[in-house]
């Protein structure tokens, strides 16, 4: 069976942790993540904004993120931006990507901007991060939790202890899933 396909919009990206948990589930293979160039710039614009320090990191960060999902850019996709009609104009371009990559969600926290009524014709849903996960955690347990034990293992400058880390999953609001991970806790610490 082929994994599901979900498109990331930029507000799931800038969150460090957020993002290493999304892209760590898609080059294990649990789904199939996309993004756009414009997504891309996006949150990477936004984070610059309020941390110009890291702008060397960031490039790394990026082309890290290609390796591990090399088919994740989204391309050709400008063409139905005009034709679609969402609340806020400034997000068809996430939704001509999603459209174009065949995207079954739409991963974003910004829920009210992509409306059921404007999703269902393209077969997709719009997705808060947590309950994206959690979608995940349904059907592949053992999986997601070795990917956040990947995650978590990649944190040595500095290392977070995993009440940290867990503090932190629940300051993004993916309250779910750090309460799946406190529960399993023996199974996922690295």
């Amino acid at each position: 069976m082929k994994p599901r396909v979900a498109l990331l919009d930029a507000n799931v990206l800038y969150s460090a942790p957020l993002r290493d948990i999304l892209v760590q589930l898609s080059y294990a293979g649990l789904y199939q993540a996309r993004w756009s160039a414009e997504i891309n710039n996006e949150w990477k614009r936004n984070l610059l904004a309020a941390r110009p320090e890291l702008a060397e990191r960031l490039a790394r960060t990026q082309a890290t993120m290609l390796r591990a999902v090399p088919d994740a850019l989204v391309t050709g996709y400008e063409h139905l931006i005009p034709k679609l009609l969402l609340p806020d104009s400034g997000d068809r371009h996430v939704l001509a990507a999603a459209v174009t990559t065949s995207a079954e969600a739409i991963v974003t926290f910004n829920l009210r901007d992509f409306p059921s009524a404007a999703l269902e014709p393209y077969g997709m849903v719009a997705q808060h991060p947590d309950d994206f996960l959690q979608s995940l955690i349904a059907i592949m347990p053992l999986e997601v939790l070795s990917g956040v034990r990947e995650c978590v293992g990649r944190l040595t400058q500095p290392a977070l202890s995993v009440t940290d880390y867990l503090a932190i999953l629940n300051r993004l609001g993916l309250t779910k899933t750090a309460s799946f991970l406190a529960a399993n806790l023996a199974s996922w610490q690295p």
